[in-house]
């Protein structure tokens, strides 16, 4: 199949202006707001985020009518994470929502997925594996098209699990052994850069993951580290500006500072050490803006 091109309005601009569109990282959390429990996260990768944060998701979205489109590439089960969003976003209100069922990248080159992107109020990102997500859209026509609108347009884009995951740069996409505390434990690539100078990571308080987001930010200390716990999101506007929403906490791991590491000193396999790493715990309403440097090419 062909290859999109992107023309138009976002086309003639320059420069690297503040995004208008907004971002919804969200923490995860499995949904029984319909009184049954989903089947088990781990074996099927199903991944829902609590009622409250899809409300929250829906009111942010500008416009009459607006058209949600659901991205199920994360998951393994794209066609029944479709279909469970379909339902909960049209059981809450959303009428117009359309699914980019996306499992290769000769699939993103669709000409109908372009459509929907355009005429867009929201992007989803659903849980899953950030992997996919990265390989599979990383480079095309059509991330280019939804960054596109990100930057110019007053869109919504939202991630759960591995969606949110996905939206910032660096990107942690695996943990090979003892939760990070050994030099190369934690894997990094570029996710899909929606944020960028910032690793957000999931499920951050259940499964212990500040050690790995350390990790990540120590080989990293330019970069944030953005940890959010399940029923937990941060909702980013002005490209830096963060409020916590939801019931859990936000973990802010800040390396900016640190004041030494061992990890470019000693071999693969060995615990790295960190002294003065900065840490902020952050519940719902709390607001925090990312630091940022002007961009000094293009």
């Amino acid at each position: 199949m062909a290859k999109q091109k992107v023309s138009g309005k976002y086309k003639q601009r320059k420069g690297a202006p503040m995004p208008k569109g907004r971002l919804l990282a969200i923490g995860g959390h499995e949904n029984k707001g319909n009184g049954e429990a989903l089947k088990d996260e781990q074996s099927r990768n199903i991944d829902f985020e609590s009622e409250e944060i899809l409300k929250f998701f829906i009111s942010e979205i500008k416009g009459d009518n607006p058209l949600v489109a659901v991205i199920p590439t994360a998951s393994s089960i794209p066609e029944e994470m479709g279909r469970e969003y379909i339902k909960v976003f049209k059981n809450l209100g959303i009428k117009r929502v359309e699914v980019l069922d996306i499992r290769s990248r000769d699939d993103a080159n669709d000409p109908s997925h372009y459509d929907v992107i355009k005429r867009a109020a929201a992007i989803f990102f659903t849980g899953g594996d950030q992997l996919r997500l990265t390989s599979i859209l990383g480079g095309t026509p059509l991330l280019q098209l939804m960054k596109e609108r990100f930057t110019y347009d007053d869109i919504l884009i939202a991630g759960t699990s591995a969606g949110a995951t996905a939206l910032s740069t660096p990107m942690i996409y695996e943990v090979m052994t003892h939760g990070g505390f050994l030099k190369g434990d934690v894997r990094i690539t570029t996710g899909l850069e929606f944020l960028k100078n910032v690793a957000v990571d999931t499920h951050f308080i259940e499964r212990g993951r500040i050690v790995r987001m350390s990790q990540c930010i120590v080989t990293n200390p330019g970069c944030i580290g953005m940890g959010l716990e399940e029923d937990t999101a941060a909702y980013i506007t002005e490209g830096k500006e963060v409020e916590v929403v939801g019931s859990g906490l936000m973990t802010i791991v800040d390396g900016m500072d640190m004041t030494c590491t061992d990890i470019y000193k000693i071999g693969t396999g060995e615990p790295f050490s960190v002294r003065g790493l900065r840490v902020h715990l952050l519940s719902g309403g709390e607001k925090y803006t990312i630091p940022t440097y002007d961009q000094l090419h293009l």
